[in-house]
């Protein structure tokens, strides 16, 4: 494996794991939708003067127009947007922790669409993960008569089946695109401006006078680490990684991410809810457990 397949595997493990953190800090002060919104037009603001210099700005047709508006809707208007508001009555930990049952939710439709086949080994796996999800809520269903808890759990999953159906569209429709920086402009963008839309309709107060310095600070973070440079880590890896291999950063990711919310923000981490986390990752894991996945070399060229 090469330095470059290393640092781009630290890339996206520590910069997604720190993502979950980042939002809570920005939703600390600015609205849910302008910490979204804003995040993604920094991202394609970055990405304009690289296209720009590079001669690769240019209209890229309707069909893969439309295709990519379909993925920043799902996956940067609904998934990211949806999370970002979730986290306002959610704890970073438990929002991180809910996210990686995503595989979940993308097998399940997978299934349903017959791109992948129901084995003893996904029963096993998907049952590991709903004992993941009683022990969050052992303690915790009286929490959800808090209409704001409530709320922002049912905003989680809705942002989970936006991910889901974001890359179930991508597997089925298997594009193979030269221009990566090119359609992910379009997809920031786009999501950049409905997401601020989204923010002056529903924000109930815009004093951007109280929006501190910190919650800026993680914006900014959020739209150059978060999205820039971890969207090309992540596909770097795809180049030369097998997919399953990059998935098993997806659960570093989460714990990387709890972690972090108990170190800096202190949040309460329960036994239960250490259990939740060692059992939904197995679960994961299993289910998306091909061969070969663990021996990290890289592919051929």
């Amino acid at each position: 494996m090469n330095s470059k397949t290393i640092i781009a595997i630290c890339t996206v493990a520590i910069v997604w794991g720190t993502t979950f953190l980042g939002i809570k800090i920005g939703v600390e002060t600015v609205p849910p939708w302008f910490v979204a919104g804003l995040r993604q037009l920094l991202a394609s603001l970055i990405l304009l003067p690289i296209l720009l210099f590079t001669k690769n700005l240019k209209w890229i047709g309707w069909k893969n127009f439309r295709i990519q508006l379909t993925l920043s809707a799902l996956l940067l208007i609904g998934a990211n947007g949806l999370t970002t508001v979730a986290e306002k009555n959610l704890t970073s930990s438990l929002a991180s922790l809910i996210s990686a049952l995503s595989p979940v939710f993308i097998f399940i439709g997978s299934m349903i669409i017959g791109m992948e086949k129901f084995t003893i080994r996904t029963l096993i796996g998907l049952l590991m993960g709903f004992f993941g999800v009683v022990f969050i809520f052992w303690d915790g269903l009286s929490e959800l008569a808090d209409p704001d808890y409530r709320n922002g759990m049912i905003v989680m999953i809705l942002a989970l089946l936006c991910w889901a159906s974001g890359t179930i569209y991508t597997k089925k429709l298997q594009v193979k695109s030269n221009n990566l920086f090119l359609n992910l402009f379009y997809q920031f963008a786009f999501a950049g401006v409905v997401q601020l839309i989204f923010a002056f309709s529903f924000s109930d107060d815009i004093d951007v006078s109280t929006w501190s310095l910190k919650s800026i600070s993680a914006i900014v973070y959020l739209g150059i680490f978060g999205s820039v440079l971890a969207f090309y880590a992540y596909n770097y890896l795809l180049k030369t990684l097998l997919p399953t291999q990059v998935s098993i950063l997806s659960y570093v990711n989460t714990i990387i991410s709890i972690f972090l919310s108990w170190l800096i923000l202190g949040e309460v981490i329960s036994e239960k809810f250490i259990i939740a986390t060692f059992l939904i990752i197995c679960g994961v894991f299993i289910i998306n457990y091909k061969p070969g996945m663990i021996k990290f070399r890289s592919k051929q060229h």
